[in-house]
């Protein structure tokens, strides 16, 4: 018997408040939610990082560059450049809600 599971969206997918988003497994600041856009791509989608945040690291098919939290190592997805989104760097850093924890601004 095969049970199908119900699809349910990214928690931060359509999520526009103001405040940081940390890296979930160790609290380091990693985006600005200035910095959040609407992809269309079902996840949370950012144009730029917080400077030296982030690294960037071939996938081994060299087809993505996946990114991860510069203080310990947590993946948290892809960056994607060139799409042609209107903001400022070209950039699609794809994130998967899991690795990130939102903080309101206050």
């Amino acid at each position: 018997m095969v049970l199908s599971v119900g699809h349910t969206p990214p928690p931060y997918d359509k999520f526009y408040e103001e405040g940081v988003y940390s890296c979930a497994g160790c609290a380091t600041p990693l985006y600005k939610s200035t910095a959040k856009f609407n992809s269309g791509c079902g996840w949370p989608a950012f144009f730029e990082g917080l400077p030296g945040a982030i690294n960037r690291h071939a996938d081994p098919d060299g087809m993505r560059v996946e990114i991860t939290c510069a203080a310990c190592g947590g993946h948290l997805g892809h960056v994607f450049k060139g799409e042609g989104f209107r903001t400022p760097t070209d950039e699609r850093h794809c994130v998967n809600s899991v690795s990130l924890k939102f903080t309101p601004a206050n």
